[in-house]
């Protein structure tokens, strides 16, 4: 399960990194609106933890436009206010709770792990493809696939993205924990994997190579590019 936590005081924005790594989460961080956007824009969440007011923006505009782009992701609000008002006009925008600071650690993990057990389900279904992301697993007409690691993130981040061109450096912000450690040839290894374990053994094309530009899901489609 991947989080974001948006936060701009550092102090609690770090504990709640380390607090949530702990329990096995996947955590990004952003401490401001515009880093909370380009996090949106290039990762799928599982939940998205923000605080209200922010240096450059508030948490609520940020709540419509995670749910609008993805409306099973999860999105709780952290403020200071208190009054009941407040707390209305955040669940009619679309967020999913409201936790008053300041809160018990605890209790908001509780509280996390409720919503995510509420969240509709995020298996990708196209024809006679079915990827689960929260298992790791692929099926294709009921016949399990083996493609584990970052083949699979691949796969699923392009199936997410069917209708986009994603570069290789889109590819790596989004998967790679630590994008300028590796080199864009990863992102090759992890293609030509997919169509060697998945692609060729059942005679369909899943990823289609657009020259200088990156990467698009294609399947369906047969028509790849080389």
């Amino acid at each position: 399960m991947r989080i974001l936590i948006i936060e701009d005081e550092i102090t609690l924005n770090r504990t709640l990194q380390e607090g949530l790594t702990d329990f096995g989460y996947q955590v990004d961080a952003a401490e401001n609106y515009k880093d909370a956007e380009y996090f949106i824009d290039i990762r799928n969440y599982d939940l998205v933890l923000t605080d209200w007011m922010l240096p450059d923006g508030d948490g609520i505009e940020l709540c419509k436009i995670v749910k609008n782009r993805s409306s099973r992701t999860a999105v709780v609000i952290l403020s200071a206010r208190d009054d009941k008002d407040s707390e209305i006009e955040a669940l009619k925008s679309g967020a999913d709770d409201y936790i008053k600071k300041p809160f018990d650690f605890d209790i908001l993990l509780a509280r996390i792990e409720a919503r995510l057990r509420f969240g509709g389900t995020n298996v990708i279904e196209i024809e006679q493809l079915s990827i689960n992301p929260d298992e790791e697993k692929i099926e294709f007409n009921g016949e399990e696939i083996e493609l584990k690691g970052k083949p699979f993130e691949v796969l699923t981040h392009l199936a997410r993205h069917r209708d986009q061109i994603v570069s290789k450096e889109q590819l790596l912000d989004a998967i790679w924990e630590e994008p300028e450690l590796v080199t864009p040839n990863v992102i090759e290894v992890a293609i030509n994997q997919i169509r060697q374990k998945m692609d060729k053994p059942l005679n369909i094309s899943t990823i289609e190579t657009i020259r200088r530009r990156g990467y698009r899901f294609c399947y369906p489609d047969s028509n790849e590019e080389a």
